[in-house]
């Protein structure tokens, strides 16, 4: 297997530093956003993020987790026990701008099941998405309105986002056999 370095720990700060600024420019006082990350290192993501938009707005946009498991298209076809985690949103959904953050956006299938388990907790007025990696080979007609790095892939590649709060390291790597 060979693996390539894509983003450092540098590099990924500079990049949600970006991020950070792009919501901002759509969204210049966080007013009605909520930061909903999925489970696991997009909420991970999501706390970063809500940091970042705190320093500069002066207090901190609701962030909430959302754990998609029960909602994938695939679960019965997971090798093993799926890792079941928490879902947790602050405040009601109902009418506010919901930012749904994701490590790689991909096929698209995890995006579809974060909709579906959103739409249990009320109905937002908008959803956005943000991704910090896209690698594009989408099943479904998603796309992010908010990117960190478009990176070109095979199919049968894989991108790990690793995060120092899970992983004690900060990098993106591109696997390739």
């Amino acid at each position: 297997m060979t693996v390539k370095a894509l983003l450092g720990k540098e590099k990924i700060v500079a990049v949600l530093e970006e991020l950070a600024l792009q919501i901002l420019a759509h969204h210049p006082d966080c007013e009605n956003l909520i930061l909903v990350g999925i489970q696991r290192r997009g909420a991970d993501i999501a706390k970063r993020l809500g940091n970042l938009l705190a320093s500069r707005i002066g207090r901190h946009p609701p962030i909430g987790t959302l754990d998609i498991n029960f909602y994938r298209d695939d679960w019965t076809s997971i090798e093993g026990k799926p890792h079941i985690g928490s879902s947790m949103i602050p405040t009601s959904v109902d009418n506010s701008v919901i930012l749904l953050v994701d490590d790689v956006l991909f096929t698209g299938r995890t995006i579809r099941a974060a909709l579906e388990a959103l739409l249990d907790y009320g109905r937002p007025r908008a959803v956005e998405l943000l991704a910090l990696i896209d690698r594009g080979h989408r099943e479904l007609p998603i796309q992010a309105d908010y990117v960190g790095r478009a990176v070109p892939t095979d199919c049968d590649e894989h991108v790990d986002v690793l995060l120092a709060e899970r992983d004690g390291e900060d990098s993106v790597r591109l696997l390739s056999r």
